[in-house]
């Protein structure tokens, strides 16, 4: 069977409609947006994904829209007046509704009277991400750069305000980047008039993968606490066993086994804690590439949304890699430690070996002259019935040779003696 062209087979276009089926909404300001993140506590990675798309169904029921394909990854349909946006991520999904106007009271929360309580709370998993989103316009040209910053800074809370133009003066964006009394975090975008639609929709989007991007690498800041906890205790542990290692020689057995103890511990703390580190370090960095995108300006001399991240931001992210630099280079000390005692070990049983072997060899030595006296002995024995056999053989004869039988076995001993040495010399050769 001939296998296609790689330009005619159907996982090209497989993923070529996953790399766009995805696009960025095309919004028209003013409008606003709720968003929503959820992720299973534990696990979330292997997850049955079945329970994701079935709480979707169950908010698309309430509105009698249109339900995802069995094995679909994100979902765009209208919800009344409104716009949603599903997508399904490696460890989370998320929700975003998009609508027309803006409330009179900036983020009052009547985006997420869509989301109903009854729905949220059957939710398969937890809120990590919920944010408000308002868009606005203005015209730039004759709009007052100090009266924008101000209104912007009665939106949110002013003591951790961040203000920056983007996408080459496009726009404005604001945030403080804190949860609000009803559990939101809020984005403020100001668009220059004219801004074409899909590009206020790559903002608002890409404000909102960072927040979610950011609180998703969050997860690990608990685990690298945990963790520089653990390895406090530990690296204690190996420092008691490296002060054995140097004292007493006489334990180096029970030691040993110690601190094999030891490094399965931090093994088995670095398999639990590996693909949480992995996901922050995959999260940060699409954080850091996400703002990289926004291409920001200082706007009135305000925190841009960069600085603020390398203030708050960044030092959690250090802390999660310091965590995991520990732990490693904890398992290599912990390695070393362990190759460096079994070394002495080896030489230990090396040398008591040595000795065994010398005393085995003492031993055969001592061996070789008892049984070299024994041969000896032997040949006497040997001689001494080959002689008497004899004797009685030629004893007959004896008057015939003039000789007495006493005399005849006297004649025979020297004789029967050589010769009974010289065939035990040749099968002790022959063995040889």
């Amino acid at each position: 069977m001939t296998e296609k062209p790689i330009a005619d087979h159907p996982l090209r276009y497989a993923l070529n409609n996953e790399l766009h089926a995805r696009p960025f909404p095309e919004l028209t300001a003013p409008c606003r947006a709720a968003y929503l993140a959820i992720k299973q506590p534990s696990g979330a990675a292997k997850r049955d994904r079945a329970q994701d798309r079935a709480h979707l169904v169950a908010l698309l029921d309430r509105f009698g829209a249109a339900h995802p394909a069995p094995e679909a990854t994100h979902h765009a349909v209208s919800l009344g007046r409104s716009f949603l946006k599903w997508e399904m991520h490696s460890e989370f999904v998320s929700y975003t509704l998009y609508a027309d106007g803006v409330e009179e009271r900036p983020f009052d929360g009547n985006a997420f009277d869509l989301f109903p309580k009854s729905w949220l709370a059957e939710a398969p998993g937890v809120v990590i991400s919920s944010v408000l989103v308002r868009m606005e316009t203005a015209d730039f040209a004759t709009s007052s750069m100090p009266d924008l910053s101000q209104k912007l800074a009665t939106y949110v809370v002013s003591e951790s305000l961040t203000i920056s133009q983007v996408v080459d003066g496009e726009a404005v964006v604001a945030s403080d980047f804190r949860i609000d009394e009803n559990g939101h975090v809020r984005f403020a975008i100001v668009a220059n008039t004219g801004v074409s639609q899909r590009r206020l929709g790559r903002i608002a989007q890409r404000l909102l993968e960072t927040e979610t991007y950011m609180n998703a690498s969050m997860l690990g800041f608990p685990v690298a606490r945990m963790v520089v906890e653990q390895t406090d205790e530990m690296q204690d542990e190996l420092t008691g066993i490296y002060d054995r290692l140097s004292e007493d020689k006489s334990k180096d057995s029970s030691t040993l086994e110690d601190l094999l103890g030891l490094a399965g511990r931090i093994e088995n703390l670095v398999s639990r804690t590996a693909f949480r580190f992995g996901a922050t370090a995959a999260y940060a960095k699409l954080v850091e590439q996400r703002i990289k995108m926004l291409r920001e300006a200082r706007f009135d001399g305000r925190q841009m949304i960069s600085e603020f991240m390398m203030r708050r931001y960044e030092p959690a992210m250090r802390t999660c890699l310091s965590a995991k630099a520990r732990l490693e280079d904890l398992s290599a000390r912990t390695e070393r430690a362990a190759d460096l005692l079994r070394t002495r070990v080896d030489v230990e049983n090396a040398e008591q070996n040595k000795q065994v072997l010398k005393r085995m060899d003492q031993r055969a030595g001592l061996q070789l002259r008892l049984q070299e006296t024994v041969e000896g002995l032997s040949v006497v024995a040997i001689s001494y019935y080959a002689v008497s056999l004899l004797g009685y053989l030629l004893a007959p004869a004896a008057p015939a040779l003039g000789l007495e039988k006493y005399q005849l076995i006297a004649a025979l001993t020297l004789p029967v003696v050589l010769a009974v040495w010289l065939i035990g010399k040749r099968v002790r050769k022959k063995l040889k």
